[in-house]
C-alpha cells in the first residue's frame, strides 16, 4: 500500500497556483529559488524544452507576489518574508512563431502594453527599449518597491529562424534591442532571470549586460529543473508499483549539468507521461525534434559511434550564435548529448565528456539520422525489424546476409569522389545507427574519426563483437563493389559469446 495518498499528474501544467490549488503531484523546488535569491541577483538559465523552466519561473512569480498560502508545507515558507511584495513584470516568448522583425516588435509592445496595464502604468514612449525602460522605472515609483523581471524561452524567437541565418539576425537585433534596457536598470530592480533552451553569446544577444550569472552549470543549481531519483521514489511513490524502476532510470534518466558528483535528473515531461500511460515511448523525443538538427548533423557528416563519447571545452558548449554553432554546443544546449564526465586537467581549464543521457534519446536519435545515412524513410521499418528478427533467432548466417543487403541498398552517389576513410566512417555510421536505433545495448571501443571502432552488441544473452577494417583503394572501374564487399564490416565475429 502506498504510504502517500495519490494525486493528479500535472501534464502540461506551468502554472503553480494551478498544481498547488488543484492538487496535482509538485517536487519542491523552492530550495533552489531561496539560494537564488540569498545569493545574487542577474541570472541565467539554460534548460532542454520540457524541463520545467516556465514552472520555475511561475513560481517566482507568486513568491516575490507574496501569495503565502501556496508556499504553506514547501521548503521556502517559514524562510520568506511575507509582509514584502514586489511588482514582477513577466514576459514569455513560448506562444507563436515570429516570422521577421516586425512581428517581434508587435508582440514585445503587446507583452509590455498588457503587463503595464496589469500594473497600472501609463506608457508615453513609442520604442520597444524605451516602454521598457519606462514601464520599470514608473513600476516601481508606483509601488515603491523594486521590480522583478522574468523572461522566459527568451531565445524561441531566434530558435524558430535558425534555419534562416538572415532572419535569425533580423530577430537577433530586435531581442537584443529589448535586453540592453536591463543594464542600466539596476537601482529599479530586485531581481532578473532569463531562461531558455539556447545559451546565445553575450556579445551577440547580451552586449552589455555583464552582470548577468550563468548558472547552467552550477553544480548547486544541477537539479533546479527536472526530477531526480529521489524525487521518483519519495514523490511519485505511489504510482510507482506495476513499472520497472531499473527500466524507467535506463529510459529516462541520466541528464546532468556538472560532473560525476552531481546528481542526475530525468526529463519531467518523460515521467509524467509514462506514469500515466504506463508504457515505455520516447515522449520528449515526439515533441519537436527540429528538422534543422538533423540537416545540421547531416551537412557536417556527424561520426555517429562517437556520439556517445564527445569531448569538448566550456567554451564550445557556450558558443552559440546565428553564426556560430559548434556541434558539440547544438547536441548539449538542446539536450540531446548530456555531461558523462568534469575534468580540470588544467586549473581553469574544463574539458567535458558528452555522451547520450538515455536510452530513449539514443534510440530516437539515431533512428532519426538513418534516413540521412542513406537509408530511406520508406524502407527503415522493414530494415530495423529484420535486425531485430535476426538478432532473436542468433543467427550469423542471416545476420551476414542483413548487413550485406543493409550496405547494397546505400545510395551510389555516396561513394563517388571521397578518400577511403570517409567510406569507413560512413560504414560506420550506418552500421552503429542501425543497431543503436533498436535500442539494443551497444558498446564502441574505439569511436576515432575515421570510423576504425571496435563494436560489441549485448542483446538476449549473446554478445556480438564487430571490427571495421580500412581495406586499400582500388582501381575506378572496379571500385563501387569493391569497396561494398571490403569496406563493409568485415570481421563479424565467428561466434557470438553467452554474456555472463
Amino acid at each position: 500500500m502506498p504510504s502517500t495518498p495519490r494525486r493528479k499528474l500535472p501534464i502540461g501544467i506551468q502554472t503553480f497556483a494551478d498544481i498547488i490549488e488543484g492538487g496535482y503531484y509538485y517536487v519542491d523546488k523552492t530550495p533552489h529559488i531561496h539560494r537564488l535569491i540569498e545569493e545574487g541577483k542577474y541570472y541565467f538559465l539554460s534548460r532542454p524544452r520540457r524541463f520545467g523552466k516556465s514552472l520555475l519561473v511561475d513560481t517566482l512569480r507568486c513568491l516575490f507576489e507574496g501569495r503565502e498560502p501556496l508556499f504553506q508545507g514547501l521548503y521556502i515558507h517559514d524562510k520568506w518574508d511575507w509582509q514584502k511584495h514586489h511588482p514582477v513584470i513577466h514576459l514569455s516568448f513560448a506562444d507563436g512563431n515570429l516570422q521577421d522583425r516586425a512581428a517581434l516588435d508587435t508582440h514585445i509592445d503587446e507583452l509590455l502594453s498588457t503587463t503595464a496595464q496589469r500594473l497600472d502604468v501609463s506608457l508615453d514612449n513609442t520604442s520597444i527599449a524605451g516602454r521598457f525602460r519606462e514601464l520599470i522605472q514608473k513600476t516601481h515609483e508606483r509601488t515603491g518597491s523594486r521590480v522583478v523581471v522574468l523572461i522566459d524561452e527568451y531565445d524561441k524567437p531566434l530558435l524558430d529562424s535558425i534555419a534562416e541565418p538572415s532572419r535569425a539576425r533580423e530577430l537577433r537585433d530586435g531581442l537584443r534591442n529589448l535586453y540592453s534596457v536591463l543594464k542600466d536598470a539596476d537601482r529599479h530592480l530586485q531581481f532578473c532571470l532569463l531562461t531558455g533552451v539556447s545559451k546565445f553569446s553575450k556579445v551577440s544577444l547580451f552586449s552589455g549586460l555583464n552582470n548577468l550569472q550563468d548558472i547552467t552549470l552550477t553544480p548547486r543549481h544541477a537539479t533546479i529543473c527536472g526530477y531526480t531519483d529521489e524525487d521518483i521514489d519519495t514523490v511519485f511513490a505511489p504510482e510507482l508499483p506495476g513499472l520497472d524502476r531499473n527500466d524507467i532510470r535506463q529510459w529516462y534518466n541520466g541528464y546532468r549539468w556538472g560532473g560525476e558528483e552531481v546528481p542526475s535528473v530525468y526529463n519531467p515531461f518523460d515521467v509524467l507521461l509514462l506514469l500515466q500511460d504506463r508504457e515505455f515511448r520516447p515522449y520528449w523525443f515526439e515533441t519537436a525534434t527540429p528538422t534543422f538538427l538533423i540537416e545540421v548533423l547531416k551537412e557536417r557528416g556527424v561520426f555517429t559511434p562517437r556520439l556517445d563519447r564527445v569531448q569538448a571545452k566550456a567554451q564550445l558548449l557556450g558558443r552559440f550564435d546565428v553564426d556560430d554553432m559548434t556541434t558539440e554546443g547544438l547536441l548539449f544546449q538542446t539536450g540531446y548529448l548530456t555531461i558523462k564526465k568534469w575534468e580540470e586537467p588544467i586549473l581553469g581549464y574544463h574539458l567535458y565528456t558528452l555522451g547520450f543521457p538515455n536510452q530513449e534519446v539514443e534510440t530516437s536519435l539515431n533512428e532519426l539520422l538513418l534516413p540521412a545515412l542513406g537509408i530511406p524513410d520508406s524502407a527503415l521499418q522493414e530494415v530495423q525489424l529484420g535486425l531485430l528478427d535476426v538478432l532473436k533467432a542468433h543467427d550469423l548466417g542471416r545476420l551476414e546476409t542483413h548487413l550485406k543487403a543493409l550496405y547494397a541498398g546505400l545510395p551510389h552517389d555516396w561513394y563517388r569522389n571521397n578518400p577511403i576513410a570517409q567510406y569507413e566512417g560512413h560504414y560506420a555510421s550506418v552500421f552503429y545507427s542501425h543497431f543503436a536505433a533498436l535500442g539494443v545495448d551497444v558498446t564502441v571501443e574505439d569511436a576515432s574519426n575515421n570510423g576504425k571502432v571496435d563494436m560489441t552488441v549485448d542483446f538476449d544473452g549473446h554478445l556480438y563483437l564487430f571490427e571495421f577494417k580500412v581495406v586499400e583503394q582500388v582501381p575506378e572501374g572496379k571500385a563501387l563493389q569493391q569497396l561494398k564487399d571490403k569496406a563493409t564490416p568485415t570481421s563479424i565475429a565467428a561466434r557470438a559469446s553467452p554474456s555472463t
